[in-house]
């Protein structure tokens, strides 16, 4: 079938261009459908457009325009500031809390980019005040982010639970979340251990250093900028204060009304999402707009904070995924995967072939497209759809501590000068020693045993 191998080979192209260009992979996909589509196929516009995913794009400007409205009006920075406070002295605790922050974030709508962006500065801050290794501290960065990612109101999880559903597949968010969840705590756990966790035990506690370096963090976390003598700007951080060139604003972590209406809208957001059923875009969406109406000057900027990038990605990789399933090119795929002899050798190969590409591309994309293109072989029933499903989760979101992606290249960009060839290179040997090991074990622990 030479038009399948050659949406295939522009598939390929558009992942290899993305990785090495920089350019969005949703961008090209979208023109890849338009171009593959018109040249190859001889479908018209309107039937290449009518494959862009609109429930999908409502999903995730609605989490994340929620989202953007919690970081702005410093519900994000409460729940920071809690953590940070929950140690109570107990170093050893300090990695987990970053990780518990980046999962909660994650879990309730944030992009996982966004999460790590917002909490590696801290984290990193931490690690050095702490005498806390640094690569220990941002894998559990990333991989809190991870972990809280498939919940079913998270970006992993929405995705991934859609694109399951829109395929009449059996699926299941709840073993999905629990499955990645605990995966990405197992490396957390190991990472912890590897990289000098008992002797952070042995420690006990330091409550002056902990009280020090919360003072420290809350300012850094609203560092603003003054002239300096000669008029360039300095960092004008004090302890619990955070200057501008006009005043001093007293940092405020108080549970303040507008901070209480909006940690109500997340709950209300969970409970109509799992309790009732909703549609979490449109839940999402509808607390973002009512949180507008009531507190609109907090809400300025919130729309450019939307994850577009994300949405443009989803938005062009479905598209594209799309055109090919119209095509049959999907079944051809999943007939040549099934072809491979063995059920259980082709989902393995599934799920390494997510691992890869995703140590390298984006996580996002990957979930949105290999789905689809499984989804004839899962279809023959050779293997349970919810344990391979789950399997696929893992081995392309664990892998995002590599320093090729956005999450890993985040914590080496917050690393301290003198240490971020180290933490590139532990990062690098830990990333592809992932990508090698947790397709096995997924599958080894989900999948063989379904069979």
């Amino acid at each position: 079938m030479s038009h399948a191998l050659i949406a295939l080979t522009v598939l390929a192209i558009v992942f290899l261009v993305a990785t090495i260009r920089g350019v969005n992979m949703g961008a090209l996909a979208l023109v890849a459908s338009f171009v593959v589509g018109l040249s190859v196929y001889g479908s018209t516009t309107d039937d290449v457009l009518a494959g862009f995913p609109a429930d999908l794009f409502v999903i995730l400007v609605g989490v994340t325009y929620l989202f953007a409205l919690a970081k702005n009006n410093g519900t994000v920075d409460w729940l920071v500031h809690g953590a940070v406070r929950a140690v109570g002295g107990r170093v050893a605790l300090v990695p987990w809390a970053m990780f518990a922050v980046c999962a909660l974030v994650t879990a309730i709508g944030a992009v996982s980019p966004a999460a790590v962006a917002i909490v590696a500065p801290v984290a990193m801050g931490f690690a050095l005040r702490y005498e806390i290794h640094p690569v220990m501290m941002g894998m559990m960065v990333v991989q809190g982010a991870t972990a809280g990612s498939f919940s079913p109101i998270g970006i992993f999880g929405s995705i991934t639970n859609g694109v399951v559903d829109s395929n009449g597949l059996p699926g299941s968010p709840a073993f999905l979340f629990v499955a990645t969840f605990l995966a990405a705590t197992l490396i957390a756990v190991v990472t912890y251990l590897a990289f000098g966790g008992r002797e952070l035990i042995s420690r006990g506690r330091e409550q002056a250093r902990v009280n020090a370096m919360g003072a420290e963090a809350e300012a850094a976390s609203h560092e603003a900028t003054r002239p300096g003598p000669s008029g360039t700007p300095h960092s004008a951080v004090e302890a619990g204060r955070s200057v501008s060139s006009d005043e001093s604003v007293e940092v405020d972590f108080r549970l303040n009304p507008q901070r209480i209406v909006t940690l109500l809208g997340l709950v209300a957001l969970m409970v109509g999402a799992l309790g009732f059923d909703l549609d979490v875009g449109f839940t999402a969406l509808t607390i973002a707009v009512v949180l507008t109406l009531v507190y609109p000057k907090s809400a300025k900027g919130a729309v450019e904070k939307i994850s577009w990038g994300t949405v443009l990605l989803i938005g062009g990789i479905v598209t594209y995924v799309t055109l090919l399933q119209n095509q049959g090119v999907v079944d051809w795929l999943g007939d040549r995967v099934a072809d491979v002899g063995s059920p259980l050798v082709a989902a393995l190969l599934i799920c390494l072939i997510g691992a890869v590409v995703s140590a390298f591309a984006s996580t996002t994309g990957i979930i949105g497209a290999l789905i689809p293109l499984a989804v004839p072989f899962l279809l023959t029933d050779q293997v349970n759809a919810i344990a391979l499903i789950a399997a696929l989760g893992i081995a392309s979101s664990v892998v995002d501590c590599s320093p090729f992606s956005t999450n890993g290249a985040l914590v080496v960009a917050n690393a301290e000068p003198r240490d971020r060839d180290m933490v590139f290179k532990r990062l690098m040997q830990w990333g592809m020693s992932i990508v090698v090991v947790a397709p096995a074990v997924a599958w080894a622990v989900l999948v063989l045993p379904t069979a």
